[in-house]
Parts: C-alpha cells; structure tokens; sequence
C-alpha cells in the first residue's frame, strides 16, 4: 500500500476482537462518553470535553489532518458493536514518511483488558509494514502508569525526559519519549 493509497481510502484494520476504522460525525456521542471522563483525560494534555459541540469539533479536525495527511485516526470498536471505545493513531509525521508519533485514548469501562495494546499492535505493525516506517515514538507523563506498561510490553524504549516542556493545567510538565524502531518491532 503507497502512501497515496492510505490517504485517498482509509484503512481498516482488524484483529482478533477488534475493528479499527475511520470515525465519522456519528461517532460524536461514542468520542464525547470518553472525552468527556476526567479519568480518560487526564494524561491527555486537553481539558474534558463539556459539550458535545466539542466532540464533534475533534472529529472534523481529525478528518482534516487525514486530508492533509498530517495525520491518521482510527476509532476503536468491538467485533460486532459499532460503538467507538476509543481511538488511536499516527500523526506529526516527518517528510517522507520515515517517523511519526504514536497517540491513543481508550474509554475507562475498558481499561484493563488488553484492548489498548491489541489495537496499538495492529497500528504499530501498518506504520512500519504498509506506511514503511523506521520509527514510531510516544509521548507520555511519567505518573502514566498504564500507558508505560503498554508501550514497554510494546517494545517502546524510554529515550530521555524534556523538563518543564509542556504547560497545562497552571502548571509545567515533564515531556518521557519513548521509540520504537521498525527492526526492534517484534508482534506477539
């Protein structure tokens, strides 16, 4: 698959239990249950979603980054139900497509249950085998408990701490990269 083609028809991707596709303006009220949960958000570097004027504000910038190709997005569903749990993506890619940054968010009722990382395998392993990325990186605060432990399951290695590089919430955060090179990717 070229780059073209990942921009022109988005891909699904699927695994065992999970259908990752593209998130359209119904999915609104399925991004706002997650976007709007404190718990959800708080690592997130955003403020809860109050409305869901909001949400759907996301989804359109979301569908501008896949148009420009700043970005690609894909919502979180079970086999068999619809319903957005959460999203995850590749984005701040460099100029021709050798690295690019890894996010993710996954609605509270599912935490805990492997979804997270079986949906971040199946878009790690299209970055690398259908995008031809070298590497893919993370950004995460360091009180992220849950989000260290997948990306370390993941084979992420922590690279370094930026000090007081991010301010939120009245106050300076420390920045903990992570990266993953496309020949230490090994799904399991």
């Amino acid at each position: 698959m070229t780059i073209d083609e990942i921009f022109t028809h988005f891909p699904c991707l699927e695994t065992p239990r999970l259908l990752l596709r593209q998130i359209t303006p119904g999915d609104a009220e399925a991004l706002f249950a997650t976007f709007s949960d404190e718990a959800v958000m708080e690592y997130y570097g955003d403020l809860p979603h109050r409305t869901l004027d909001e949400s759907r504000e996301l989804i359109r910038r979301q569908q501008e980054w896949y148009a420009r190709r700043d970005g690609i997005r894909w919502g979180i569903t079970r086999k068999g139900a619809d319903e957005v749990i959460g999203s995850c993506g590749l984005f701040n890619f460099d100029e021709g497509f050798h690295r690019a940054e890894m996010g993710y968010e996954l609605r509270r009722a599912y935490w805990r249950q492997g979804i997270m990382r079986e949906a971040l395998t199946a878009i790690i392993t299209f970055g690398f085998n259908e995008m031809g990325l070298q590497r893919i990186e993370a950004i995460i605060d360091d009180d992220n408990a849950g989000s260290k432990g997948i990306l370390r399951s993941l084979g992420f290695t922590h690279e370094g701490t930026l000090r007081n590089r991010f301010f939120f919430k009245d106050r300076l955060w420390d920045e903990h990269f992570y990266g993953l090179l496309r020949d230490e990717w090994n799904p399991q």
